[in-house]
């Protein structure tokens, strides 16, 4: 099997997210493409985040409707902080046959890899997938892939990488859809429509739950 990983805060899951995991799957020929919500990212320790069960409902109700999608609640039920070396670690243990891992991010967390537990580890168990994002050029991302620790070296196909494992990476570019969790936040604490920006049954449930009404204030 050829298996997608996009994991994230998703708070909320919007439109975006959910085109990326679509393309991704479709242009990858991917069996699946798990959506993975975190319970306790290591990087916003200092930050608001919802709920874990409001978060994973809401991942749910949007990949109800996508045959290709599926979510998991593998960081929710494991306990302290949410670190991806785990979640590979236990994705590859799921499957027999042990499954191919393309794990799909976008370059701004991509830039921040060195920081995260054993990031050189992380590439001895899947593909890597970056998403370029509007303003950040491909040169850079480039010149960060050829210094990053991890011996990678260009390949014969554009926008590809090899790791020594035999892992690849690789830089493509989705359908841009300029969304952000922390705009539609902020805009459900201003009081402002978030339709069609997230899938109406998740925009209905923000509202049934209440959810970042305050946002505004707190955000």
């Amino acid at each position: 099997m050829k298996i997608g990983i996009l994991g994230g805060t998703f708070d909320p899951i919007h439109l975006g997210h959910l085109r990326t995991a679509e393309e991704m799957g479709q242009g990858l020929a991917l069996d699946k493409v798990y959506l993975i919500p975190s319970a306790s990212p290591p990087h916003k320790n200092n930050e608001p985040i919802t709920p874990f069960h409001h978060r994973l409902t809401m991942v749910q109700m949007a990949a109800d409707s996508a045959p290709l999608l599926e979510v998991l609640d593998l960081e929710g039920r494991r306990p302290g902080l949410s670190y991806s070396i785990e979640t590979l670690k236990e994705l590859r243990n799921m499957f027999s046959p042990e499954p191919e891992l393309f794990f799909i991010l976008g370059t701004d967390a991509f830039l921040e890899i060195e920081t995260w537990k054993e990031y050189r580890k992380l590439f001895d168990y899947a593909n890597f997938i970056i998403i370029q994002r509007a303003g950040y050029k491909k040169e850079r991302l480039e010149h960060f892939l050829m210094k990053l620790r991890v011996g990678t070296r260009k390949t014969g196909e554009p926008n590809e990488y090899l790791t020594p494992s035999g892992r690849t990476i690789r830089i493509m570019v989705p359908t841009s859809l300029e969304i952000s969790s922390t705009r539609i936040r902020k805009m459900v604490g201003e009081g402002m429509s978030i339709r069609f920006l997230v899938p109406e049954s998740v925009r209905e449930y923000i509202i049934q739950k209440g959810l970042y009404n305050n946002y505004a204030v707190t955000g």
